[in-house]
């Protein structure tokens, strides 16, 4: 039997990794960081696809709450998986008037909280073997004016997760991250609310459209499969092409 952690299970992209390594034989713990009810109603479609599964609130730039995070999967076995998709976006401000705090809060819930989730999982891990998957961004390296936080944020997950699959490579540990481009998930609110935002958005990706948060967790059950087992120390862009794009025209 297979534990997973997926933090951030809430909604989006997390939801669907949750709900889909349920269907790939995992019992699934997550973490949210303020909607019980949207994490409740992922528990019940885990539990429909006849796995056990928890919600633990967390905040995963805390160590007492990650512990705790992990502690509540200990309960359902060794946690083998793990889904780093807890994150905020940007601030869409410039740097000379962004606030400390700000930076610091993004650093905090998207680097910070996969380095302490990350380094639990590995110290919990019975005789070795495992694998971590980091939900990164292209903006990891496609920067965005007023996004200093967050690409900030992203480009040193891409780092951590080399780091950690340099290091955790002879304990069988695979980690590798995961680059999306433009999902319609929260994130993209605005984009799923307004058409003709969307339609100037999906413009810019040659493949003509949007992803969705379940596309993203097929290739999540992918990487954490046995068939990625030669898989560690890197990160695979899921963008519709999006990231080509750059110095297109000049």
């Amino acid at each position: 039997m297979t534990v997973a952690v997926v933090t951030g299970g809430e909604s989006g992209i997390g939801a669907a990794c949750a709900v889909r390594l349920a269907k790939a034989g995992a019992d699934i713990v997550i973490s949210y960081h303020k909607d019980r009810q949207a994490a409740d109603e992922v528990i019940g479609q885990v539990r429909a696809e006849g796995r056990d599964g928890r919600a633990v609130k967390c905040d995963v730039a805390s160590e007492k709450d990650v512990e705790a995070l992990f502690e509540a999967a200990s309960r359902l076995g060794t946690c083998r998986w793990l889904v780093n998709s807890a994150g905020i976006n940007m601030a869409g401000i410039a740097v000379e008037r962004m606030e400390l705090e700000q930076f610091e809060r993004t650093i905090a819930t998207d680097l910070t909280g996969p380095f302490l989730t990350s380094r639990e999982f590995v110290r919990r891990l019975d005789g070795g073997g495992g694998r971590i998957v980091n939900i990164s961004s292209i903006h990891a390296f496609a920067p965005r004016a007023g996004g200093a936080d967050y690409d900030a944020a992203k480009g040193g997950l891409s780092q951590l997760t080399r780091t950690l699959a340099l290091e955790l490579a002879p304990k069988h540990v695979a980690v590798n991250g995961v680059a999306p481009g433009m999902i319609l998930t929260p994130m993209n609110e605005e984009a799923i609310e307004d058409a003709e935002v969307r339609r100037k958005r999906e413009a810019a990706i040659p493949w003509g459209r949007a992803g969705t948060a379940e596309e993203v967790a097929h290739l999540v059950a992918f990487m954490l499969s046995r068939e990625a087992d030669y898989i560690t120390g890197t990160t695979v862009t899921i963008d519709g092409g999006l990231s080509l794009t750059i110095a297109q025209g000049a």
